[in-house]
């Protein structure tokens, strides 16, 4: 398999975002997770983890009947990856554009102003 980062589908991420949050699960364990929010077959959530497992975004274990499936990448790596390719993509390069798209869209928490705040600080240290 190549060394080069495999950029998942958005329906490939809604997987991951099941994965990351169970640990593991089976085909209709994902395909329930899924259609709480969309309507997808059972057999178009198979189709995709198998697709996954050939792109290595996924691990599977067959040794029993139902197959178990988990992550093979990690949310962190995957997240920063993508947000990369936004920044010098769909951003000029410009991370600060991103930012203040993101905070000018989207109402944040006092919380999350704080942590914002806090990883300014680090970054001006250091």
């Amino acid at each position: 398999m190549s060394t080069k980062a495999i950029k998942p589908t958005e329906s490939e991420l809604e997987i991951l975002q099941v994965l990351w949050q169970k640990g593991q699960a089976t085909v209709r364990d994902v395909h329930e997770e899924l259609s709480k929010s969309r309507d997808i077959g059972y057999t178009t959530a198979l189709k995709l983890l198998q697709i996954m497992f050939e792109k290595g975004l996924v691990s599977r274990d067959d040794s029993s009947k139902t197959h178990i499936y988990q992550a093979a990448v990690s949310k962190e790596k995957t997240q920063k990856q993508m947000v990369g390719k936004m920044i010098s993509t769909l951003f000029s390069g410009s991370p600060s554009e991103l930012v203040m798209q993101a905070l000018g869209n989207h109402k944040a928490s006092t919380e999350e102003l704080d942590e914002i705040q806090k990883l300014l600080d680090n970054l001006r240290k250091g």
